[in-house]
C-alpha cells in the first residue's frame, strides 16, 4: 500500500462523503417535490396534438410565428426549424381535422409570406398514454437488469449502489425538466435511458477497482481502498466526460431546436452521472459495510460452484 500511495497522489474523497449525502439528498428532495407538484411538461408525443411540417422561400422567423399563431388563437405552440431556416416545424394541441393545415396557412399567410404546407400529422392521446406508460415501464426495467448485471458480475452490495446511483441520476434529470418545464418527448426519454448506460459505464469501471484493490491492498481499510480506486479512475472520469460534454456543447448550440431537449438532459445526465460514479455508488457500498469478507466469499462461492461441475 505504500508503494500505491507513493506512485499516486490519493485524493480523501470520502472524507467529504456525509457533505456529498446532503447535497444528493436535497437534489433528490427538490425534485421529487418540483415533479409532485408541477410535473412534467409532456411533449405531443405523450399528451397527442398535430404537427405540422411547413416551407418557407426565405429564412423564418419563428418567434413571429409564434406570435402569429398565438394572436389567431392557437394556444401554446411549439415553432422550431427542421432541418435548414427555411423548413418549420409548428406542433399544438389542436385535433386534427381537414381544415387544421387550410386554418394554419391562412393565418400564416396573412403578411404576406410564400408558405407551402409539406405535412400535417395527429397523434392521439391514448398513443401518447401508452407511450408514456411504455417509457416508464422502459426505465424501471432497465434499472432492474443493471441491479442483475452487477449483482452476478461483483457482489449484491454494488448493484444496490449502481443501482442507486442511476437512479439519483435518472431522478435529477427529470427534476431539471420539471423545474425548467422544458418539453418532455421521445427524444428526452430516449436521453435519459442513454443517461444510464452512461452513468453505469462510469460506475462499472469504479466498481471494478474497487473489488481489484480490496483483493490487492490487504491493510488498508474500506475507506481507504475506495479512496485510491477513485484516485486512480478518476483521470479517466474526467477526460470521457469533459469530451462528452463538449460534444454535447456543440449538439445544444448548433443542433437546432428540436433536440434541444435532447441535448439538455444529456448534459445534465452527464455532469450528475460524473458525479455520482465518485460519489453516490461508493457512498452506498460505505454506508453498507462492504469489506474485504464479502468479495472473499463470492470467490469462495465461485470456486465451490466450479468444484462442483468437475466430472
Amino acid at each position: 500500500m505504500s508503494k500505491a500511495k507513493k506512485e499516486l497522489k490519493v485524493i480523501r474523497f470520502m472524507s467529504q462523503r456525509k457533505l456529498a449525502a446532503i447535497f444528493s439528498l436535497l437534489l433528490i428532495i427538490g425534485s421529487i417535490a418540483s415533479l409532485a407538484t408541477n410535473g412534467l411538461k409532456f411533449g405531443l408525443d405523450f399528451t397527442g396534438g398535430s404537427q405540422i411540417e411547413v416551407g418557407y422561400q426565405t429564412p423564418a422567423d419563428v418567434n413571429a410565428i409564434r406570435q402569429q399563431l398565438v394572436q389567431a388563437g392557437f394556444p401554446d405552440p411549439v415553432v422550431v426549424h427542421f432541418g435548414a431556416e427555411t423548413d418549420v416545424l409548428i406542433r399544438m394541441q389542436e385535433d386534427s381535422d381537414a381544415e387544421l393545415g387550410d386554418k394554419v396557412m391562412d393565418t400564416l399567410r396573412t403578411d404576406g409570406s410564400d408558405v407551402e404546407l409539406r405535412r400535417v400529422e395527429f397523434v392521439g392521446p391514448q398513443v401518447g398514454e401508452e407511450l408514456r406508460d411504455d417509457g416508464g415501464i422502459g426505465m424501471l426495467f432497465a434499472l432492474a437488469v443493471v441491479m442483475i448485471y452487477v449483482a452476478m458480475r461483483f457482489q449484491f452490495k454494488f448493484s444496490v449502489g449502481a443501482v442507486a446511483a442511476l437512479a439519483h441520476d435518472v431522478v435529477i434529470v427529470l427534476g431539471v425538466f420539471s423545474v425548467l418545464q422544458i418539453d418532455f418527448d421521445l427524444t428526452v426519454l430516449a436521453a435519459v435511458l442513454a443517461v444510464i448506460g452512461y452513468s453505469l459505464n462510469d460506475t462499472i469501471v469504479v466498481s471494478d477497482r474497487i473489488r481489484e484493490n480490496f483483493r490487492k491492498i490487504r491493510k488498508a481499510d474500506s475507506v481507504e481502498v475506495i479512496d485510491i480506486s477513485l484516485s486512480q479512475t478518476l483521470g479517466r472520469t474526467l477526460v470521457t466526460s469533459l469530451t462528452t460534454l463538449l460534444v454535447l456543447v456543440a449538439l445544444f448550440y448548433f443542433g437546432g431546436e428540436l433536440i434541444h431537449g435532447f441535448s439538455i438532459a444529456l448534459l445534465v445526465g452527464v455532469a450528475i452521472g460524473t458525479y455520482s460514479s465518485i460519489y453516490v455508488a461508493a457512498n452506498v457500498l460505505l454506508m453498507m459495510g462492504i469489506s474485504k469478507e464479502d468479495l472473499m466469499q463470492v470467490e469462495v462461492e465461485k470456486e465451490g460452484a466450479e468444484f462442483d461441475e468437475m466430472p
